[in-house]
C-alpha cells in the first residue's frame, strides 16, 4: 500500500535526522540521569521503603522527558519543509509516522529511565510483564497526545504554553491509569482485575489514534 511505503520512507527520514543530531537525544539523557540522580541524593535511602514514591517519582521523570522529546515534532519544521511535505506524502503517513517513531523514541527514554532508577534507586518490580505492557501502551498514549499537540502548536506561531494547556487534560487519565498498573506492578497494590485497567488504557490510544486521524487532514491542509 502506498501509505506503508510513505510512512517508512518518512520514518526512515525521522531516524535519520535524530541520528544526525545527537545533542537532542543526549540531552534528554542528562535530564533523565539528573533528575534520577537528584532524587537519589534527596531521598535515596527511604525511596527503597516507599514504592508507591518511587512508581510516582518515575513517571513524573517520563512526563517531562517525553514532551521535551516530542515538542520539536513539528515545531522544528519549518513552512517551506512542511509544503514540501504537504505535495509528497499523505497526511496520514506523515502523522502515522510521527506517532511511530516518537513511540519508538519514548520506549528508549523510558528505558533508560528504568534503567537510571534501577541502578540508583534499585529496582522493586515485581511483575515485569505488567510494567513493561503498561509502559508501552503509555508510550503510544504520550506519543498520539503529545505529536497531534505539537501539530497543533505549530500552527499557532509555536505557542508552548497552548500545548501544555491542551496536553494536561488529556494526558491526565492515562497518568491515573499508568500510577495504578504500576502500583499492582510494584506490588504496593493487589488488584487481580487489572486487565480490565489495561483495556481501558488500550481503549484510550485506539480513541485518541482515531480521532488524530480524523482532524490530522484539516490540520496538515490549513
Amino acid at each position: 500500500m502506498q501509505i506503508l511505503r510513505e510512512t517508512w520512507h518518512l520514518l526512515q527520514k525521522e531516524i535519520s535526522l535524530e541520528w544526525r543530531q545527537k545533542y537532542a537525544i543526549s540531552g534528554i539523557l542528562l535530564y533523565v540521569i539528573s533528575s534520577t540522580f537528584v532524587v537519589y541524593t534527596a531521598i535515596g535511602e527511604k525511596l527503597q521503603q516507599m514504592k508507591v514514591v518511587w512508581g510516582a517519582l518515575f513517571w513524573i521523570v517520563v512526563v517531562f522527558a517525553s514532551v521535551n522529546a516530542i515538542t520539536k515534532s513539528f515545531v522544528q519544521e519549518n513552512t517551506e519543509r512542511q509544503l514540501y511535505y504537504y505535495t509528497l506524502a499523505k497526511p496520514s503517513a506523515i502523522i502515522l509516522s510521527k506517532i511511530i517513531y516518537n513511540t519508538l523514541l519514548l520506549v528508549v527514554i523510558i528505558s533508560l529511565a528504568y534503567g537510571a532508577f534501577g541502578i540508583f534507586l534499585g529496582n522493586p518490580i515485581q511483575h515485569n510483564t505488567l510494567f513493561w505492557s503498561t509502559i508501552l501502551l503509555g508510550s503510544l498514549g504520550f506519543s498520539i497526545t503529545f505529536t497531534f499537540i505539537s501539530a497543533i502548536s505549530s500552527k499557532a506561531n509555536q505557542n508552548a504554553t497552548l500545548m501544555a494547556i491542551l496536553s494536561f487534560p488529556i494526558i491526565l487519565p492515562m497518568l491515573m491509569l499508568l500510577l495504578r498498573l504500576t502500583k499492582i506492578a510494584l506490588g504496593a497494590m493487589h488488584d487481580s482485575a487489572y486487565y480490565q485497567d489495561i483495556l481501558m488504557l488500550l481503549s484510550i490510544d485506539i480513541i485518541l489514534i482515531s480521532l488524530v486521524f480524523m482532524l490530522f487532514p484539516f490540520l496538515w491542509r490549513d
